[in-house]
């Protein structure tokens, strides 16, 4: 016979939260945390100025505002593109065949068309066959 155990144990599970504050306390008069305080206050009111000065009469300065210029008015950097190229045509191609299909251009190789082989059972006639 087999012995059955019938006591069940509950156990009850007490749930305490402990807020540690983790690292070594701050000073909060000290020179550093004043001066990131003063930092983040001029950051909130947007006079916080970072990096080196702009100088607005350098060449850079001069030849970004030519280039944004030229975007405005749709003048494209950079070297033209040559419509005869093997490599354009190839891609107008690929386009107009997107156009045909509806927007899709069916990728990699072609599906081979698979040959069914049926198997067939020869029977002798007259003896046996080896």
């Amino acid at each position: 016979m087999k012995k059955v155990n019938k006591v069940s144990k509950v156990a009850k599970v007490a749930v305490v939260e402990v807020v540690a504050i983790k690292g070594r306390p701050v000073n909060e008069n000290s020179v550093r945390q004043l001066r990131l305080k003063e930092l983040e206050a001029k950051k909130a009111a947007g006079t916080l100025k970072k990096g080196r000065p702009v100088n607005a009469s350098s060449e850079r300065q001069l030849r970004l505002k030519i280039q944004f210029a030229n975007k405005q008015l749709g003048i494209g950097q950079g070297r033209p593109v040559n419509p005869n190229s093997a490599r354009q045509q190839r891609l107008a191609e690929l386009e107009s065949k997107k156009a045909a299909n509806g927007g899709t251009i069916k990728r990699g190789r072609p599906a081979q068309v698979k040959e069914s082989v049926e198997l067939v059972e020869v029977v002798a006639a007259e003896g046996n066959i080896e």
